[in-house]
């Protein structure tokens, strides 16, 4: 029992590490900035950022030697981010739809423009790594600046409210990036115009960004900044509201000089060759039982709440036919169960000591698959009497041979010639005992 208990829960060890990580070791919500008056002064074609507004970066924590070649939605998998308020946008970027367009020059007079939401693949703009502003260590490029719409002096982005940790005054969250890319290559953010509709646009506005037919993909894919922790940017989103996302990735992985890309995906509603489910790629966080020995434990949690562990894992054999029933299990282990005369190679004496002690019981089935005929060794007191009966997998009496209880092991040989190849139920009855077994018929 403590053997095959502890080879379940080693699959299952197994199976949570693969499946459930892969090459996605986190995803990183980041706290970039939070707004305040001064910023919401700067305007840019009627359009503000909300006090208030929080400035959330999206980071991917990949393995060692691993890439990001491509975020997308597709047929059974949606991107989606989504607020319950609107996203800022300031569409004062021309041409430049994502994040690794914007030119960092355009900050200077444009300073809540660094506030702008936008997807991109490790660049924050050109030639401009993101990376996590306690990774950043070059300072900050976004100041001075002009203090906006209105000249505010000493200029704006100075918050320095401590729930958005590091001031962007003495971290930007940028760092310069001389690494040579491959082709950049989009598809569904724009319209037969070449406007980017999308919430993230020039045009429109809104909290919703869903689709299932669209991509950004960068052909060379793209580590972190520190190819060792390989935190890679994808989007950086700001909003008054609640946030959350679904997000799915290509991602290309080496393993001893060969690659292969492999699709992380954030729901497994329906999952195809070379898609895994990554638990991390879903926000927020969907937590729960993580903890094997419950029946509840679940590797698609991206976090443990051991107050949904409820049920503690009971294994046994669970056949109400075997003579090692076990009422109290709730995790059938088949190779446990035992049936007199089919016992796994175990000693029935021991699994199963009220029939094997001689009193009561079919003891021995054999052969077993049979052809021709099939015979049983059993057990029953002389004080009883009791009748050994047959049944095909339907519940039909194939069989039935009246049976008085002796001194000695009784041997039943029955004749199989009219039966059906198949599975067969074997009952000894004598009042209130029974003793079950099966066998197989396989006539070639």
């Amino acid at each position: 029992m403590k053997y095959i208990k502890l080879l379940v829960l080693v699959i299952m060890s197994i199976t949570l590490s693969q499946v459930t990580y892969g090459q996605i070791e986190d995803v990183i919500v980041e706290k970039y900035y939070i707004s305040d008056a001064n910023d919401a002064t700067d305007t840019t074609e009627f359009r503000s950022v909300a006090v208030g507004s929080v400035t959330y970066r999206i980071y991917v924590d990949l393995k060692e030697g691993s890439r990001i070649r491509k975020i997308y939605g597709d047929t059974y998998h949606a991107l989606k981010i989504e607020s319950t308020q609107d996203f800022y946008n300031n569409i004062d970027r021309p041409n430049a739809n994502f994040g690794y367009l914007i030119n960092k020059t355009w900050l200077d007079d444009n300073p809540t423009l660094a506030l702008d939401s936008w997807i991109t693949l490790g660049l924050g703009a050109i030639g401009q790594a993101g990376v996590l502003k306690p990774s950043d260590t070059d300072g900050s490029f976004l100041f001075p600046n002009n203090g906006g719409t209105y000249g505010i002096p000493g200029g704006l982005l100075l918050n320095n409210n401590p729930d958005a940790g590091i001031t962007l005054n003495n971290a930007d969250g940028y760092v310069t990036n001389t690494a040579t890319y491959g082709q950049w290559v989009d598809f569904g953010f724009e319209d037969i115009a070449g406007d980017d509709t999308t919430v993230f646009g020039a045009i429109n506005t809104g909290n919703s960004f869903v689709s299932n037919d669209i991509y950004l993909q960068q052909n060379a894919g793209v580590m972190g900044f520190d190819t060792v922790s390989n935190i890679v940017l994808v989007a950086q989103l700001t909003t008054t509201g609640d946030l959350s996302f679904e997000l799915n990735l290509e991602i290309e992985e080496t393993n001893g000089g060969s690659s292969n890309i492999v699709k992380y995906v954030a729901s497994n509603d329906t999952l195809l060759p070379g898609e895994v489910v990554s638990p991390f790629l879903k926000y927020p966080s969907v937590c729960g039982c993580t903890d094997p020995d419950y029946l509840e434990y679940n590797s698609s949690f991206a976090c443990s709440d051991a107050a949904q562990c409820l049920t503690p894992v009971v294994f046994g054999c669970m056949d109400t036919l075997a003579c090692n029933y076990d009422s109290q299990a709730n995790f059938s282990i088949p190779s446990l169960c035992c049936y007199p005369g089919l016992c796994n190679d175990r000693n029935l004496t021991l699994v199963c000591p009220d029939i094997s002690n001689g009193r009561f019981g079919i003891m021995e089935t054999a052969p077993n698959p049979a052809s021709e005929s099939v015979s049983f060794s059993i057990f029953m007191d002389t004080q009883k009497s009791g009748s050994l009966k047959i049944f095909d997998v339907f519940g039909k009496l194939i069989y039935k041979e009246e049976l008085t209880g002796t001194s000695a092991v009784q041997n039943r040989k029955v004749d199989l010639n009219e039966f059906a190849n198949g599975v067969y139920i074997v009952h000894l009855l004598s009042g209130d005992d029974i003793s079950s077994t099966r066998f197989i018929k396989n006539s070639n």
